[in-house]
């Protein structure tokens, strides 16, 4: 499994750090065969909504070889996705089988299309930004569509991370990535496409 973090300035990283942690250890228990990752962005430097700067490798790359992409959140994403250029380079994605964000990344994976009549899920703040992008924007903290994943608000990239570590491999495995984190709140076992709604 071959995934590509989408990364851009300004962005959240606890978005993205929380799901590539969870996710890094299906190479590191070697629970999946192949499992690799890229860092990209259309820049060979990011920095995000912090201060904290990322060098880039893999600038715009052509993201249809690839199994997953991933998109992480951030305020810049409001205005990402009227971005012609970005978008276009998202949508390079159209093909790959895995399609993943958290926060308000769902809305780039929106403005590429990939949401269309699908459930989704994004930042409580965001909710209404989402809705013309999806068939419906549901209030939970993970949403699956078939192959394409999006979480809430910040914190639930950890969450996100895990339910993709189950999805793919087991509840048991998922329980002891949970166990090396550390992260007491995910629940195995329990995977359904509307996870940890929203009371």
């Amino acid at each position: 499994m071959k995934m590509a973090y989408i990364l851009f300035d300004k962005m959240t990283s606890l978005d993205f750090v929380g799901f590539y942690e969870a996710v890094s250890w299906l190479r590191i228990l070697k629970a999946k065969e192949g499992v690799s990752w890229d860092l990209c962005a259309n820049k060979e430097e990011i920095t995000d909504d912090r201060g904290m700067t990322l060098k880039i490798k893999h600038v715009s790359p052509d993201l249809s070889g690839y199994d997953l992409i991933f998109i992480p959140g951030g305020m810049p994403t409001r205005e990402l996705r009227y971005d012609t250029e970005f978008v276009s380079w998202i949508q390079s994605a159209r093909d790959v089988q895995y399609k993943v964000s958290v926060c308000t990344g769902a809305l780039l994976l929106g403005a590429a299309g990939f949401l269309n009549g699908k459930m989704a899920t994004t930042n409580p703040s965001a909710y209404e930004l989402l809705t013309p992008y999806c068939s419906e924007v549901v209030k939970a903290r993970i949403v699956r569509n078939g192959d394409t994943y999006t979480g809430g608000g910040v914190s639930a990239s950890i969450d996100l991370g895990l339910y993709l570590v189950e999805s793919l491999t087991t509840a048991d495995i998922a329980r002891k990535v949970q166990k090396m984190m550390d992260y007491p709140y995910y629940r195995p076992g329990n995977l359904s496409d509307i996870f940890m709604p929203v009371e």
